[in-house]
């Protein structure tokens, strides 16, 4: 993104703390074994505010008639950058990322206290990490032991968060081109998995075919572990084994999405193994999509971020009483939530530079009211594990569509259209080669 786009975000920012100074650091990185470490995955607050990747890095912004920002960052090192390779440097990152100021990380300590002299505020991520506010604390007792020259200390601390929960709440346009292109990628990824199916195969052969094609097409990893669950597998929420061999005649529920330029998407499709809906699975698949349906029909400004729940709700419950899985008549069946046996998860939430991105669902204990550039995914299902009071037909049998939506001033755009989910073209596309 052009660096005009995060110098507006500090901006508004600034001008919503009004005075003091925030304080943005960005993620650790983290040991995986001994001395190597998990691939770095950069802060999303400090990357939303800031466009650079490298660990060992924070941000400050100091709040006023005229706003400041000062970036502190590594050091060039040519012989780590032998190692780890390139870094910007402070004087570097300055320029490119259009901070007011940049300074070595080493110095944090030393100047921090001096950015905090005479400001009544300090904007932190309060509570986040316990090794920062331990060491915010150490910080503001410096500036009080200069109490007798004169200095003042911060009074006041308030959470960073909450300010910046409600900007990337709104996306602009530069960030909707991005969760576009992501939408893009992982329904590709999905298609490829949809050919590349068939029974005998194993899950984490076909979450191989989705890592490859988000790669293929420039995403830089998997927004989260993919579930790629077969059989009554698929009625394990968040089953990430997939270690799981593909029968005929079961259905595979497949949830993943890429994340690209730190934007994810987050998308399920389920579809039968050998190609073919069996009677049982089209019942069931048809009332989860409907419910889909209705949900993404209750995507428009001014609705409230629960409208899209209850329309599912209301299709499911019905559904439910129909296939004589529930015995309540509707209103009793909402009312009571004996649909939850069978549906025991909310229908979205946000999407961003998370895939359970920031935002409030509620403001002042009411639910909070869509507005056009708020991305949100809309996922219902149906999960039938085998019991007493189950017909057989039914057992095990795990369906969930989800899609990433755009509210948009005429209502909703669906981002992962390009995924298959109507019966007939997921029974033309799956097993069809691996191309």
């Amino acid at each position: 993104m052009d660096v005009g786009v995060y110098q507006r975000r500090r901006e508004k920012l600034a001008a919503a703390m009004r005075s003091g100074v925030a304080i943005v650091p960005t993620a650790p990185e983290r040991t995986r074994t001994r001395d190597s470490h998990y691939p770095y995955r950069f802060d999303s607050y400090f990357y939303y505010l800031t466009g650079f990747r490298e660990p060992d890095a924070v941000l400050l912004i100091v709040a006023g008639e005229k706003a400041r920002s000062i970036l502190f960052c590594r050091d060039r090192n040519p012989e780590r950058e032998i190692w780890d390779g390139f870094r910007y440097g402070p004087e570097a990152a300055r320029a490119v990322f259009g901070v007011d100021e940049a300074h070595p990380i080493g110095d944090l300590d030393k100047l921090v206290p001096d950015f905090l002299a005479d400001r009544g505020a300090i904007h932190c991520p309060l509570g986040a990490d316990p090794t920062w506010d331990v060491r915010i604390t150490g910080w503001i007792k410096q500036v009080r032991a200069r109490a007798r020259s004169g200095v003042t200390a911060p009074s006041e601390l308030t959470d960073v968060y909450a300010a910046l929960d409600e900007m990337r709440l709104i996306k602009g346009p530069e960030e909707i081109a991005v969760m576009r292109r992501a939408a893009t990628i992982t329904a590709g990824a999905h298609r490829r998995a949809m050919r590349a199916t068939r029974p005998g195969r194993v899950e984490h052969q076909i979450e191989a075919e989705l890592l490859h094609e988000f790669r293929l097409h420039g995403a830089q990893a998997p927004a989260y572990a993919p579930i790629v669950a077969g059989g009554e597998r698929a009625c394990v929420l968040h089953y990430v084994q997939n270690d799981g061999v593909l029968k005929d005649g079961e259905l595979l529920l497949i949830d993943a999405g890429c994340e690209l330029d730190g934007y994810a998407a987050d998308l399920t499709r389920t579809f039968p193994v050998n190609g073919k809906f069996s009677p049982a699975q089209r019942e069931i698949y048809q009332l989860v999509l409907a419910a889909q349906v209705a949900a993404i029909a209750a995507v428009k400004p001014g609705h409230l971020w629960d409208a899209p729940h209850r329309a599912a709700v209301k299709v499911l419950a019905q559904g439910l009483i129909d296939l004589k899985l529930i015995k309540e008549g509707l209103e009793q069946a909402i009312e009571t939530e004996a649909y939850r046996k069978f549906y025991m998860h909310r229908t979205g939430h946000w999407l961003g530079l998370d895939v359970h991105d920031a935002g409030d669902y509620k403001r002042g204990g009411e639910w909070r009211a869509l507005a056009p550039g708020m991305v949100l995914t809309v996922e219902p299902g149906c999960y039938i594990r085998g019991g007493e009071d189950v017909p057989a037909r039914f057992a095990g049998i795990g369906v969930r569509i989800e899609d990433d939506v755009l509210v948009t001033d005429a209502g909703a755009e669906v981002l992962t259209r390009d995924a298959p989910k109507s019966i007939p073209d997921i029974e033309a596309l799956v097993g069809g080669g691996n191309a």
